[in-house]
């Protein structure tokens, strides 16, 4: 079985004062190593607990999640903490940068966290940042970047502790058509480099770039899909 992720009838619930929100009812899904999948969903579908509690920021209400081998739910906020950490890159819609740092100080910053000495983290920084076309720019800070520049020091970022999962929220949200078209291309890229890819989305387009789509609706799994049209152009 090559499932780096497993989903056992996820459920979760939130307390909104005296109400409980079912967010969650019962998710079942299973991701492989080296899939490219797209979670997609109307606002309130469920699909951004989904990605939190995959991304191991939240935990389920009930149900199993099985991440790499190890069962999340028996894992102390120090092993969770590392998970996030070395297992999953986030790549955020709002980039998450701190204004303060350059890019090169960004990208470094899971490394740090980490404990990495300062030249394995500057050389990996470096190549990390080379890899998504952004050395000419390693001394400017977030201000002074595109949209789309910033967009690929958060990627820069995810990819720097070597994570066997990239997990993207709505990563083209605040894009315009063309800068996304080119962050796409960028995750095109890093799938094929061998990385498991978790697109959140509710973009048409964005989805289709993805080699299976999975539809949330009311905190259910709607649809299961892999996308043909992706699959036969070998993409």
């Amino acid at each position: 079985m090559n499932n780096i992720i497993r989903l056992n009838k996820i459920v979760k619930d939130y307390k909104v004062g005296k109400f409980i929100v079912n967010a969650l009812r019962g998710v079942s899904i299973n991701i492989d190593k080296n899939e490219y999948v797209a979670i997609m969903g109307p606002s309130g579908s469920g699909k951004s607990t989904l990605m939190n509690l995959i991304g191991c920021l939240d935990t389920p209400t009930d149900g199993q999640y099985i991440l790499n081998g190890s069962d999340v739910s028996k894992l102390d906020d120090n092993q969770l903490a590392d998970i996030r950490n070395n297992e999953i890159g986030f790549v955020f819609q709002t980039f998450n940068l701190l204004p303060r740092y350059n890019v090169l100080e960004n990208v470094m910053l899971p490394l740090i966290y980490a404990g990495v000495s300062k030249s394995v983290r500057i050389g990996r920084a470096k190549e990390v940042i080379e890899n998504v076309g952004l050395t000419d720019r390693i001394v400017h800070k977030p201000n002074e970047l595109s949209g789309g520049q910033r967009q690929r020091v958060a990627v820069a970022r995810a990819l720097v502790n070597h994570p066997s999962i990239i997990l993207a929220d709505e990563p083209t949200g605040n894009l315009d058509s063309k800068t996304s078209k080119d962050i796409m291309n960028l995750f095109d890229e890093i799938h094929r480099m061998g990385n498991t890819i978790i697109v959140v989305t509710h973009e048409e387009f964005i989805a289709k770039r993805a080699k299976r789509i999975v539809k949330l609706m009311d905190g259910e799994v709607e649809a299961d899909i892999l996308n043909e049209e992706v699959l036969v152009e070998g993409k």
